[in-house]
């Protein structure tokens, strides 16, 4: 092939850059489907790996495994960054997308609790670890190398397809589980064919590799290996070199933080927030949630190259900002589409519970005071609640006091007050209206993480670029954004409202936003080589 990066001072072909662009945009579309394919199928995977007798429970274990796995990014992240720095862009990621490949096919693999008790989740989690120590290294590799062959003028819009290539790893995600569940039926989904996707990563770890050996190192990289001006110790000069400390602060509390929270609150929260709270059927919830993150996907792109006309900044605040009035707005639009029945139930005859210590501890078995049994109750059956004082337990639906408070009583007063607890399927409007919310939903991501490749690229000094891009990204992602599954579903289980995990998002988001607005200078006009 063409020798992409033979002559620094050439500027790359368009054939080039498609084949630039192409490559490491398919790579990550990959890699983040390996990463992202448990998150679709954390329920599944909380029965199978989590068995506790409680779905919200399980549903809360299998999020910390996914948890696990971004916990661990920060670390892959100094390891491969060290090595993308001293050893070259092209190498580095090419060995993060193989140990992501093989680490998922391998779940795809391991005995269920059933079969090998503990052994089983700990296995699992083990290989969540490998995850999440590839992805620490694949991001920065994939953006950084597209960075470098971007003319300036282009630069947003071409590593744009970065940012979108990491949604689309959720969408091929969904697109193959839906396609197997077609394929092999109900049951056999349940007992056996959730671990084809799993095992289906073997192929697109070959096709990965076959498109990225094609690749030629980075021309800033190369120049910098043949003048001498490798750092000696990427990881210590990222905390040593001029002004940099101020850099990483700004790229992890600033950027990525807050990126990262609208963007996982867009595609997972929304999914479970639809699937799980509003009983929306699971194949209909992974269906509408697909094809709003595949229609949303042109904003990535849009934002990107905007970001290349009036700079990197505005398009983030602006986002940040709408984030903070719109999210709430949002998930009402979707909740009430998707479900009309159990919002208006929900509306109509309220479910207040009250008692002494009136508290509800969603990992404990079993609840410490009577209260806490009638929340777990509602809180295994998705329904919302409220919980005030009171000398007796006791459960009022609407107006009316329930006598019987015993799960069979607790239920047929539901019915009573018009809750209908089955799993639904949306139609019509209140589709196109799922889908609205979730395209603006989409649109707020765009804007806050279709600039951000280019931004983190000229941000930092190419000397020390991958790990100093790296390491305050895969924090904030890691931390930020992969805890927020778990916490928000702590808190609606906790609080017995549906919209409260949302909070956490909102908070952080302001945070961001604050940050950037103070210490964001804007990158535009820097060069990246």
């Amino acid at each position: 092939m063409t020798d992409i990066a033979a002559d620094s001072a050439r500027a790359p072909t368009k054939s080039e850059i498609r084949l630039v662009i192409a490559s490491s945009s398919l790579g990550t579309v990959f890699e983040w489907y390996d990463f992202f394919i448990y998150g679709t199928l954390a329920a599944i995977i909380g029965r199978t790996f989590f068995p506790a007798g409680n779905p919200a429970l399980e549903l809360i274990l299998s999020l910390f495994g996914f948890a696990i796995g971004f916990g661990f990014r920060p670390l892959g992240a100094v390891l491969f960054g060290y090595l993308g720095d001293k050893l070259g862009r092209k190498y580095t990621f090419l060995v993060t997308i193989t140990v992501m490949g093989l680490a998922t096919a391998a779940i795809g693999f391991v005995p269920a609790a059933a079969s090998i008790g503990m052994a089983a989740p700990i296995i699992l989690l083990g290989l969540r670890i490998l995850q999440g120590l590839a992805l620490g290294g694949e991001y920065g590799g994939a953006a950084i190398y597209v960075a470098e062959h971007a003319p300036p003028d282009k630069r947003g819009f071409y590593t744009s397809f970065i940012q979108a290539s990491v949604a689309g790893g959720f969408i091929l995600s969904l697109a193959v589980v839906l396609t197997t569940q077609a394929i092999v039926g109900k049951d056999a989904w349940e007992a056996w064919g959730w671990r084809i996707p799993f095992i289906f990563s073997l192929l697109l770890l070959a096709i990965s590799l076959w498109m990225r050996l094609k690749l030629s190192e980075s021309p800033v990289f190369k120049a910098m290996k043949a003048k001498g001006e490798l750092a000696k110790n990427p990881l210590k000069e990222t905390f040593t070199y001029p002004g940099n400390k101020r850099r990483l602060f700004v790229a992890l509390f600033g950027i990525a933080a807050g990126l990262t929270v609208i963007w996982y609150t867009a595609l997972f929260q929304v999914l479970y927030f639809i699937q799980n709270s509003m009983r929306v059927e699971d194949q209909t919830a992974q269906l509408l949630v697909g094809v709003g993150a595949a229609s949303g996907l042109f904003w990535f792109l849009l934002f990107g190259w905007v970001s290349d006309k009036i700079g990197r900044k505005k398009p983030i605040v602006i986002g940040y900002a709408l984030t903070l009035l719109l999210l709430f707005p949002i998930f009402h639009l979707i909740g009430g589409a998707a479900n009309p029945g159990l919002a208006a139930a929900a509306a109509r005859s309220p479910v207040v519970v009250s008692g002494r210590d009136c508290r509800y501890d969603p990992l404990a078995k079993i609840q410490a005071s009577d209260c806490g049994k009638l929340l777990d109750h509602f809180s295994k059956k998705g329904v919302s609640y409220t919980t005030r004082d009171g000398a007796e337990a006791g459960v009022t639906i609407g107006a009316v006091a329930i006598a019987d408070t015993s799960p069979a009583g607790l239920d047929a007063a539901l019915v009573a007050g018009g809750y209908d607890l089955a799993k639904v399927k949306p139609s019509g409007r209140d589709v196109a209206l799922i889908l609205i919310g979730i395209l603006a939903l989409a649109a707020l991501s765009g804007m806050t993480y279709g600039p951000v490749a280019a931004l983190l690229a000229e941000l930092f000094p190419p000397r020390i670029r991958y790990s100093s891009m790296s390491i305050p990204y895969h924090i904030g992602t890691g931390y930020f954004g992969g805890f927020l599954p778990v916490i928000s579903q702590y808190i609606i289980a906790r609080t017995g409202d549906p919209y409260s995990g949302l909070w956490y998002t909102w908070v952080v988001t302001a945070m961001a936003l604050i940050v950037t607005l103070l210490l964001l200078k804007e990158t535009r006009w820097n060069e990246a080589t």
